[in-house]
């Protein structure tokens, strides 16, 4: 064990754990020293996500209670496991938290995105002091933090791989008009990656005064308030009165999907990015998908690719990611970043241990 690794071990380590919707303890433990292959990391950032709120809220179908939670992350490496040769003692990384077996049915169709065992083997607690990182993520999904990207900005790593699969999938070109439905943390990281490939317009429809405050000043082209426009008109007189070309719903809400079929153009493509609450069932209108020649994409988690594409995007500074973290709390104050996370007053909450 190296000296800074036995420093933070002789000191009370702490990790949050959800043990019941609406319940968070933070919960003193030891951290096991990393096997061959692994690295023990002292967490510099967790990022807040909509996805641990949805936990939170209501559970998760794939986490099971009690768990730790927390899966954006970057940090300093304190431990190496034996045989690890691309990191060292002290080295800055970043890493995306589930990396894919590349054996099972669905790696072999280069489907990574849909890994049989890649969620299961998810990486969580990094709402916490330390976090082992297992061998598969360590070589498939860590890498060097460049010395001039902040550990927060870096932090964004997993949820920007997300959005990079998704846009893989839908394919944007530059002359098209994309509408998002949803401006929280998700969309605008779509509308980001949106702008810095070129499309020509990029419109965000959503709710809440400073959410689309926010999206106007992060550059989208026009901002519509669902709750005070008529939205499917606005919506209608896109793209020269043809409608978006491409929309992406990013509220993970039954309404937010409707309107996203609703609201795209004839020969247009809807990207269903939200995921709904399981059982939910979505009504679609037969004749208008066949006739219309809509195309529906449900694009799910990432691959490989995706997460080398998204580390390039952070490595390169272009996007201007680190607007969406608009808050910064304590480990200590973990309770408050949900509270601020439930009434919609942040986009993402920065955890300093």
């Amino acid at each position: 064990m190296s000296a800074a690794a036995a420093s933070l071990q002789s000191t009370r380590l702490r990790r949050a754990m959800l043990v019941a919707p609406g319940r968070l303890e933070m919960c003193d433990f030891v951290s096991s020293h990393p096997a061959a292959g692994e690295i023990l990391l002292q967490v510099r950032c967790a990022l807040s996500c909509g996805t641990d709120l949805k936990a939170w809220r209501r559970g998760h179908p794939l986490w099971k209670m009690p768990t730790p939670l927390g899966h954006e992350f970057a940090g300093v490496v304190a431990e190496v496991g034996l045989g690890v040769t691309e990191f060292a003692l002290g080295d800055e990384v970043m890493a995306a938290p589930t990396a894919p077996c590349e054996i099972c049915f669905y790696c072999g169709r280069g489907q990574e995105n849909l890994c049989l065992t890649a969620i299961d083997n998810m990486v969580l607690g990094a709402y916490g002091d330390m976090l082992l990182l297992p061998a598969h993520v360590v070589a498939k999904s860590t890498f060097h933090k460049p010395p001039d990207l902040p550990f927060e900005e870096a932090a964004l790593l997993e949820p920007l791989s997300c959005v990079v699969h998704a846009q893989a999938i839908a394919k944007p070109e530059s002359y098209e008009t994309a509408m998002i439905i949803g401006g929280g943390p998700f969309g605008l990281l779509h509308m980001m990656v949106l702008r810095a490939a070129g499309v020509r317009q990029v419109v965000v429809a959503g709710r809440g005064k400073d959410r689309l405050r926010w999206a106007a000043e992060m550059g989208a082209d026009r901002v519509i308030d669902v709750d005070h426009e008529d939205a499917a008109a606005a919506a209608a007189q896109l793209n020269g009165g043809h409608g978006p070309d491409l929309v992406f719903e990013c509220t993970g809400q039954l309404d937010g999907w409707s309107d996203a079929l609703a609201r795209t153009r004839r020969g247009g493509r809807v990207v269903f990015f939200g995921g709904c609450q399981p059982g939910t069932m979505l009504s679609v209108d037969t004749r208008r998908m066949h006739y219309d020649g809509l195309s529906l994409l449900a694009p799910f988690h990432y691959r490989r690719r995706d997460v080398r594409r998204a580390y390039e995007l952070l490595a390169e500074r272009r996007l201007g990611a680190h607007r969406i973290i608009n808050a910064r709390r304590k480990l200590s104050d973990l309770a408050e970043v949900f509270a601020m996370m439930d009434r919609g007053a942040v986009l993402k909450c920065a955890v300093i241990p």
